[in-house]
């Protein structure tokens, strides 16, 4: 034996799942500066299981938010120490896997979390502070596990959203900002035997839900074939609301279209579908999409607010760039990194598009103008901008029987208003996003 070889001494690129938790804390650390979070992808982590756990670490650090925030405030009693890189991600999700992740181990998320700053120029300097805050938060886990869902969301949300739909809703959704959101289709064809194929439960009209899944989308059975597209439940009530003539084509533009679930159901409705949007990206993203499904599409690449043309539509379906408040279950980010300045911005943009919409509608053409959010200002509020700037436009009152039996959608102004605490007919767990729907006919 050669006695000049040095024995290999374990290191940190050695402990079992802490590469995981870094790149986790690196991913986290980008979102708590604004950005939006992707999940990993095989490029990323190659291992199926170790991508799993990151992006579960992530996505629960970002659902427990509200209550983390919570916590560190107590724990903390300087706030949070300045300049110390990846320390806050680390604590996040630390306290993520220790308190909300039971069945991962609770010695290894304090270990981990450690670990995982110590290799930090900025952030290493505290993993005595981050051993401390961790173990004390193990100590007090019981408190901690018992926090209130509304404080899930900020304070101005949780205030706003418990005067608008209860708070017995707003309970019901911090479970589902909690859960998550289930995979929901639309068939092109209302299929038992597809339905049994996919494994999957009706919910309303040709839409299903797939609750549990071992591979990806595109692995799903007849996907390759185009019988069905990723739409949410809630997301495939506004084109369905059209009343106009498809024997004769009516001509039918939807505005801000990719990635074109809307516009699929336009088209399988028997309109003559305009496809618009200001994005080559997104629209390449729809016209995957249309090749996938066969469906026919004419693409329309122009910026909404400018658009005019002299061939007038039918029907025009806004489908308006909002805060995405709705889609917390799926995004939980857009709580917390879009205020009250956003929401009035975006209410801006939604009245521009409104104002462009009208100008290419043909007489007793129907307008009808969706969002995916949960923010007044954003819905109800511009059904009131509407009726004191075009008289011209008549609300249409939606009623009951176009949801399909859906109850306590329908508010007060005879618009859509769906939520995550709604439930289906049929009882169907899982709930839906949030969303605002109006129609009206221009007189």
């Amino acid at each position: 034996m050669n006695s000049s070889k040095k024995r290999h001494k374990p290191g940190s690129k050695d402990i079992a799942g802490l590469a995981v938790r870094k790149k986790a804390a690196l991913s986290l650390d980008k979102v708590l500066r604004g950005e939006v979070f992707e999940p990993f992808g095989s490029a990323e982590i190659a291992d199926s299981r170790d991508r799993a756990l990151a992006n579960r670490l992530v996505t629960m650090s970002l659902r427990r938010h509200g209550h983390l925030n919570q916590i560190i405030k107590s724990l903390l009693d300087r706030g949070m120490p300045k300049r110390s890189g990846l320390f806050e991600a680390a604590l996040r999700i630390g306290l993520t896997q220790l308190l909300f992740l039971p069945d991962i181990g609770e010695h290894s998320a304090i270990h981990l979390a450690v670990e995982s700053i110590r290799s930090d120029r900025r952030a290493s300097r505290f993993d005595k502070l981050l051993n401390g805050i961790l173990r004390q938060a193990q100590r007090e886990g019981q408190q901690w596990r018992s926090l209130e869902k509304r404080m899930l969301f900020p304070s101005w949300i949780a205030q706003s959203w418990a005067k608008n739909y209860g708070d017995e809703a707003l309970e019901k959704l911090g479970e589902s900002l909690l859960q998550g959101a289930p995979l929901d289709l639309t068939l092109k064809e209302n299929s038992s035997d597809m339905i049994e194929q996919l494994g999957a439960t009706a919910t309303m009209f040709d839409s299903v839900r797939v609750f549990s899944r071992e591979k990806p989308v595109h692995k799903l059975p007849l996907y390759e074939e185009g019988k069905w597209w990723v739409q949410d439940v809630a997301a495939t009530i506004a084109a369905r609301l059209f009343t106009l003539n498809s024997d004769k084509k009516s001509r039918v533009l939807d505005l801000c279209a990719a990635p074109g679930g809307k516009t699929a159901q336009l088209v399988k409705a028997g309109y003559e579908v305009s496809a618009l949007d200001n994005s080559p990206k997104r629209l390449q993203r729809l016209k995957d999409n249309f090749k996938r499904l066969k469906y026919p599409i004419k693409i329309i690449e122009a910026d909404a607010n400018d658009f005019s043309t002299d061939q007038k539509f039918d029907g025009i379906l806004i489908d308006a760039p909002c805060t995405a408040s709705g889609v917390f279950r799926r995004h939980p980010e857009v709580l917390w990194q879009r205020g009250k300045e956003e929401i009035a911005d975006r209410a801006i943009l939604q009245q521009k598009l409104i104002s462009s919409a009208v100008k290419s509608l043909v007489d007793g053409g129907q307008l009808i103008y969706c969002v995916c959010s949960l923010h007044e200002e954003e819905g109800e509020g511009q059904v009131n901008w509407v009726s004191k700037n075009f008289p011209q436009l008549q609300l249409l009152p939606i009623s009951n029987q176009e949801l399909d039996g859906l109850e306590g959608a329908i508010n007060h102004q005879g618009c859509v208003r769906t939520h995550a605490g709604l439930s289906f007919s049929n009882q169907t767990e899982g709930g839906m996003d949030g969303f605002f729907i109006a129609r009206w006919r221009l007189d």
